[in-house]
Parts: C-alpha cells; structure tokens; sequence
C-alpha cells in the first residue's frame, strides 16, 4: 500500500512539474519508461526540482542523470545530457555509460590486473587490452536501492545504496556505498560519495554524465567545439596509445592540453601532439592545482550561443575530460538525436587513472576501518 501511494504520489509531482514548466518546452521523461525489474531489483524514474525550476531525472538503473533541465541566457529550459528515453534504451545503447555512476575503479586500469598486499587480481577486460569504468557489470549496470526526500533547506535529495560484494567484477572486499544527489536551491547538482570495506581494495568512484550547453532536444546534436574552457591544472598525466598513464607528471605549458586560460575546446584539439593522437582528441586526466585547499573549482565551461556556464568543483586531485571523440553517431537518444563525434563532453573528478599499477600516484587503496569520501559540484549559471 505504502509503495502504491508513492508511485502515486511520484506521478502527480511529475505531471505537475511538467504542467508549471510546459510554457519553457520542458519534455520530462515518462516514469513508466522505467519501470522495470533487473536482478530481482525494482527500477524507477526519479525528478528532482529546485526553487528555480532546474529539474533533474535520476533513475535507479546505475544512477544515471537522465535529463538535466537549466535555463539559458534567454531563459528557456535546455536538456543539457545526453540519454535515451527509456530503460531499455540504456540497456540496449551503444554508449554503456551516459549519466552513470561508475566504479569500484573510474578510468582505466592497465591489461586488467593488479597486485594489492602481494596477491594478483584480474579484472574483465572491456576497452581493448584494459579494464575501464568498473568492467561491464561495473557500478553503472546494477540496481541501486533509492531513497527520495528533502534535507533542512528544503532542496530534493536522491540517496542510492549499493553492496559491491567480496569478488564482483574481480575486486576484494565487500564494498559498502553510498551516493547523494542533492539539487539545490543554488542551481547546483551536488554529489557526495562515501563508501567503506572489509577488505583492502581499490576505489576511485566517479560519475560520467556527458553534457552539451548548446542543450538537446533541438533535433540535432551540436559539436561541442565552441564552448569556452578553463581547467585549473598546470599538469596532465601523459599516456601510452591504449590511454593508459605513461606515470609521467608533465607539465601543460606551451601544449594544446594547457587550459588554465579559456580556450575554445576546438581550438587546438586536431593539432599534431602524441597526447590528442593516442586520444583522438581530449581524453585525459588533468592534475588539479589544489594549493592544499580541499575543495576548489576543477574547470569552468560554457557555450557563448545560450549562455550557459557549468562550474565543477572537487575535493579530488584529478579530473578527466573527455571531448566525444569515440562517438560515431550509432546511439539515437531522447528527442530522436543523433549523437555524433564530438557531440558532447564529459568532466569525471577522480584520482589518477591506472593508480593500483603506479605507486607514485596518490594512493587509491582503501582499508578496512578507512571512509572513502569524494564531492563533486556542477553549478550552472548563465555568462
């Protein structure tokens, strides 16, 4: 009865989310696209709204961000994510990672294997001769446990839960997680990580919506070329042809990869440089200048057309930005958009990829006892 009045209840708030906002072309995205039952584990749609009429749809399915609504410079509401119109879109799609939560292991970890207190283990091999983003069954393909509600300032929280058990996907340990996404009344898409384990493994959470400020639901997919870029990083982790870090700590300046000044993203990407070749554009790791602050601003990004600015703060050392360059136009998402190369960014606060194989990288090994505590912010505001 109880799970009735909220399923109710959850589709007279969306019906009316949709009513107040319809004047602004807003297109939510049908609950009952999402119903659905994977491994036991019930799957649903969930809206998030703040003050402003920002809106944010999560489904269980992975945490993924489903559609982000933010007004721009001429105040109308533009979907800013890429993602598919139904459960089975994101279970069938090309793309295995639009809006998810990824783990046990973000990024890259090379030939699949690594060494903890002197025992091997090999993890599933999902990006040529590497493990990427957790492996198939990684943290963006199970069934998180939801918890909808509002914290003291009255802003929508979503709360996701998730036992990784001792094995899955190759990792050690009984992974314990938790995920926040709070939508606050600061035009903010706030995410909080904590986790903790029986063993000693690694951990390096992140989250891989991939965005575009020109926003979706215009029938076609723009390059992400224009938008302006700033990333406060003096340093990237250079890699080898399978993007795997070569462990060096080089330095951006004088390169196309030195954003500390806005640049357009399409400005220097096609240049002749080992580090875009092996990418095929921008898919690396910045170093993040932290000055021994905690939490700081990561970059700032935004597309002069609609005004739209995103700024990502962290406590992480690192972040991954990634430019779109292995799309090739085979997902057909929400709106009946193609995504194309280069159609959309994403920006993944993290640690070092291939760290577990790199002991000069900050450590990402988490012990019993120990909390794993990560914050990402994306802020929208209008330039």
């Amino acid at each position: 009865m109880k799970q009735t009045l909220r399923n109710i209840l959850s589709l007279f708030v969306a019906s009316a989310i949709f009513f107040s906002c319809q004047q602004s072309t807003i297109k939510l995205m049908n609950e009952e696209d999402f119903k659905g039952t994977i491994d036991g584990k019930e799957v649903s749609l969930y809206t998030l709204q703040n003050e402003n009429g920002v809106i944010a749809q999560v489904t269980n399915f992975g945490g993924r961000v489903v559609s982000l609504w933010v007004p721009d410079k001429n105040k109308n509401m533009l979907d800013i994510v890429t993602g598919f119109p139904s459960l089975e879109g994101y279970q069938n799609g090309n793309e295995a990672f639009f809006g998810a939560l990824i783990g046990r292991y973000g990024n890259r970890i090379a030939k699949g294997k690594f060494t903890l207190d002197g025992v091997e283990y090999t993890l599933p091999l999902n990006n040529g001769e590497n493990h990427l983003h957790g492996g198939p069954g990684g943290f963006h393909n199970v069934v998180w446990d939801a918890n909808q509600y509002k914290n003291d300032k009255g802003e929508d929280v979503l709360e996701l839960n998730y036992l990784s058990k001792d094995g899955e996907a190759g990792y050690p340990g009984n992974l314990s997680v938790k995920v926040w996404y709070t939508l606050t009344n600061d035009n903010e898409f706030k995410i909080e990580y904590s986790a903790s384990t029986d063993k000693a493994t690694p951990v390096n959470i992140t989250h891989h919506s991939f965005f575009n400020l020109h926003g979706f639901s215009s029938g076609v997919a723009k390059e992400v070329n224009s938008h302006i870029m700033k990333i406060n990083a003096s340093h990237y982790n250079p890699t080898d042809a399978g993007l795997i870090p070569t462990g060096e700590i080089a330095p951006v300046e004088g390169t196309p990869m030195d954003f500390r000044e806005f640049t357009a993203v399409g400005e220097r990407v096609n240049q002749p440089f080992e580090a875009l070749e092996n990418g095929l554009g921008y898919d690396h790791n910045w170093i993040l200048d932290k000055n021994g602050e905690k939490v700081t601003e990561a970059a700032v990004i935004y597309e002069p057309s609609t005004g739209i600015q995103m700024s990502v703060y962290t406590d992480q050392p690192a972040m991954q930005f990634y430019g779109g360059n292995f799309f090739k136009g085979k997902d057909t998402g929400k709106y009946g958009e193609v995504y194309n190369y280069r159609t959309s960014f994403a920006m993944e606060t993290q640690h070092y990829p291939d760290s577990p194989n790199q002991p000069a990288f900050p450590n990402t090994i988490l012990r019993p006892g120990e909390n794993y505590e990560h914050l990402c912010i994306y802020k929208f505001d209008i330039r």
